[in-house]
């Protein structure tokens, strides 16, 4: 199993101009909550990683590390 590379989370928000509080909000939950997931002190729930990849048109396999391609797969 491969760890989710948290750094990306945090990565992700800065290069789309979001704070912690903005995307705690999309999310449905505290900044603090948010805030654990980017550090790697609490674990990500898998449908609000879905969400983070839909926010920031990334695929999931680039947020937990798998690939270093961003880009969503191509719908069908």
């Amino acid at each position: 199993m491969h760890i989710l590379h948290f750094q990306r989370l945090e990565d992700l928000r800065i290069d789309h101009d979001k704070t912690q509080s903005e995307v705690a909000d999309y999310l449905g939950c505290q900044r603090e909550v948010y805030r654990r997931y980017e550090k790697g002190t609490r674990q990500i729930p898998i449908d609000l990683l879905m969400k983070l990849s839909t926010l920031y048109e990334v695929n999931l396999d680039y947020m937990v590390g798998l690939t270093d391609i961003k880009r969503p797969y191509p719908r069908k």
